[in-house]
């Protein structure tokens, strides 16, 4: 495991083309959406999620990777669809985002750690690692969520309207990554991948 403390990591960018080649999710078309975007800088740290989607009676998948630059976030997405009116053949579409890393004003880590009692840093227990999971939410202002609710007073008895209160919260991407679908070395790298950006975020 990189030791993420330090602030200069080792380019990862041949240990995320491994990855994607794993996957054997169209990896040159995954490879070469993502290359536009990194445009040549060494990748720090990353995250890859493969997860099918269900159209009708047909599996569909999808690809999300987050990688992580010296100056910028990039996240990408490839889907694959069926055939349609204006192509003729099955086909893929990807877009990537390249986010500096100035911009990034949010990284919300949110665990599910089971059996918390017998928890101990770096020692999962294998027997429920199956039932962890971490959200990793990041916002960079192009995407906030707005919950509202009725405002209330202390008195039980009141009647009176007192409007709406709520929060703004930056959301502009969530990954849900959980060790019963990606594996207990999924709940590991996205939590490397958290401590990196928060680092990087932080430095800048």
């Amino acid at each position: 495991m990189r030791d993420l403390n330090t602030p200069e990591l080792a380019d990862a960018s041949a240990d995320l083309r491994d990855a994607i080649d794993r996957c054997g999710y169209y990896p040159d078309v995954v490879t070469d959406s993502l290359e536009v975007a990194i445009a040549g800088e060494p990748i720090r740290a990353y995250v890859l999620q493969h997860e099918p989607t269900f159209d009708r009676d047909e599996v569909r998948r999808h690809i999300t990777i987050l990688a992580l630059t010296p100056t910028r976030l990039i996240v990408g997405h490839t889907d694959e669809h069926a055939a349609d009116e204006l192509i003729r053949a099955p086909y893929a579409s990807t877009s990537t985002e390249a986010i500096p890393l100035h911009r990034v004003n949010a990284v919300v880590v949110n665990r599910v750690v089971p059996n918390p009692a017998g928890y101990a840093t770096g020692k999962a227990d294998p027997a429920v690692a199956g039932s962890g999971e971490v959200v990793l939410t990041i916002g960079w202002g192009m995407v906030n969520r707005i919950d509202l609710e009725p405002a209330v007073c202390a008195d039980p008895n009141c009647e009176a309207d007192h409007g709406y209160t709520g929060s703004v919260a930056a959301d502009d991407i969530s990954l849900r990554i959980s060790a019963a679908a990606d594996g207990p070395a999924g709940i590991q790298q996205v939590l490397e991948f958290a401590k990196a950006l928060s680092f990087a975020t932080t430095s800048r």
